[in-house]
């Protein structure tokens, strides 16, 4: 409590502070006398500590900067009096009138009490905000531009100052030194709703400042297939079809659960164990006995071996060529090599008689060359409305939604309905190349299951 007599002590003592409140309440608190109590810990401090006359010394300076813009005492006697001259001459008053108009009699006009609501009142001014100077790298960005004054005083012009010009297309449009008049009736007319954007600027700007939209590549234009995104099933599926076109379906139908067959069937010929390749008693006993009998051979194949490791090794021995030979090898060589020249000149003779045919033959290869392209275009347009492959797994047509005879409805309500909405949309997203063929993913166990009988099982068996 000393600590806080202190302290006002001395914030009265201070020169030239005028205080706007009056203190008698607290004058009065501080006469009284009060419970002594123990500050030595942070807790008891704060709770029987009274800072009420800093917290009034504090509001009062916040006060003052509100109303005055800073403590009265430092104000300057100007802008705290002024020099009453009393109210001005009639003449005087008569001539600003004149000047200023014909105003409303008896009453000035004053601002709106709303207005004055919103005003601001406070002559604190605002903090300075210091984000709002900051810059990033701005100390690089300032050293470099140090540097670029430095050169320039110097007369070095950058590298890529050099290349700039360059870099600038070779077409670009010369501006206009003078901007055209809006009266006049030649300038071209540019339409504020039109559909098409006027690109003033020049293209290269454009480009550089990433203000130019990319070329959009044609390709992506195209579309993944060129089926349609709903396929209208055939006559014979309708709920009341005719006769002909049900056949057909059913038709269709059959041919398809054929071909599963005999899918079915060749993998179970592929798989399938042949009677002729089981063993038999005869085929062990020959297994069994197989070692045995093998010394017999190797003696009556002993003397063979002999006369053949002397012929083969009187193959192998290779003879020399004397000089005579290889001249002769040579000069038939030569004469080998004179003679499919001399053929071949001849044919060349031969086949100025031969136009007629190998112009027959060379339509005939072009008539081939472009039977392929057509059998390779056909290839391709029909490949357009078939199913890529897209991932691991195949596409797998979904089956047909047909009804046998017997179950066909004649009206809407005894209707059946056949199939799935959201299979079928499923399966055309992956016909029509949009997403890949997928499969339900399959339940993995990590740990095996423990089966374990309690006790009320255990007695009942």
């Amino acid at each position: 409590m000393a600590a806080a007599r202190r302290l006002k002590r001395v914030v009265a003592s201070q020169p030239g502070f005028l205080k706007l409140k009056s203190t008698s309440g607290s004058a009065d608190s501080v006469s009284s006398r009060r419970k002594r109590v123990n500050k030595n810990k942070k807790k008891s401090w704060n709770k029987h500590s009274d800072i009420n006359d800093v917290e009034d010394f504090l509001e009062d300076v916040r006060h003052q900067e509100r109303t005055t813009g800073g403590l009265l005492s430092e104000k300057p006697d100007d802008s705290l009096f002024f020099l009453d001259v009393g109210q001005p001459k009639k003449p005087e008053q008569k001539a600003e009138e004149a000047v200023e108009g014909k105003k409303r009699k008896g009453k000035t006009s004053r601002p709106l009490r709303i207005d004055l609501i919103l005003q601001h009142d406070s002559l604190i001014p605002p903090p300075k905000d210091v984000l709002a100077y900051q810059q990033p790298n701005a100390k690089k960005l300032r050293r470099i531009a140090q540097k670029a004054e430095q050169l320039a005083a110097k007369g070095v012009v950058p590298q890529r100052r050099k290349q700039l010009p360059s870099r600038r297309p070779a077409d670009r449009k010369a501006k206009k030194s003078v901007t055209e008049a809006n009266n006049n009736p030649d300038r071209e007319y540019y339409d504020i709703w039109g559909q098409e954007s006027k690109d003033s600027a020049d293209p290269w700007y454009l480009q550089q400042t990433g203000k130019k939209l990319v070329n959009r590549p044609e390709k992506l234009n195209e579309k993944p297939s060129v089926l349609p995104a709903v396929e209208v099933i055939a006559p014979g599926g309708s709920y009341n079809p005719d006769f002909f076109s049900h056949q057909a379906l059913l038709r269709e139908a059959h041919e398809v659960e054929v071909k599963k067959q005999k899918e079915e069937d060749k993998i179970e010929r592929q798989v399938m164990v042949n009677k002729a390749d089981t063993a038999t008693e005869e085929t062990i006993l020959r297994e069994q006995v197989e070692g045995l009998v093998e010394e017999e051979n190797e003696e009556e194949m002993a003397p063979n071996e002999e006369e053949e490791d002397v012929a083969v090794g009187g193959i192998a021995l290779a003879e020399k060529k004397t000089e005579r030979q290889r001249k002769k090898e040579k000069a038939d060589k030569i004469k080998e090599q004179q003679r499919l020249a001399d053929r071949q000149r001849i044919d060349q003779h031969q086949q100025l008689f031969q136009l007629r045919s190998i112009k027959a033959s060379i339509k005939q290869q072009e008539q081939g060359t472009k039977d392929k392209q057509k059998v390779r275009k056909a290839k391709q347009e029909a490949q357009k409305s078939q199913p890529r492959r897209l991932g691991k797994l195949k596409f797998q047509p979904q089956d047909l939604e047909v009804q046998l005879s017997d179950e066909l409805a004649g009206s809407l309500r005894r209707l059946k309905p056949e199939g799935s909405v959201l299979k079928d949309r499923f399966k055309s997203l992956q016909k029509r190349n949009l997403i890949e063929p997928r499969e339900r993913a399959k339940f993995k166990r990590r740990h095996k299951v423990k089966y374990v009988e309690k006790r009320a099982f255990r007695e009942i068996t």
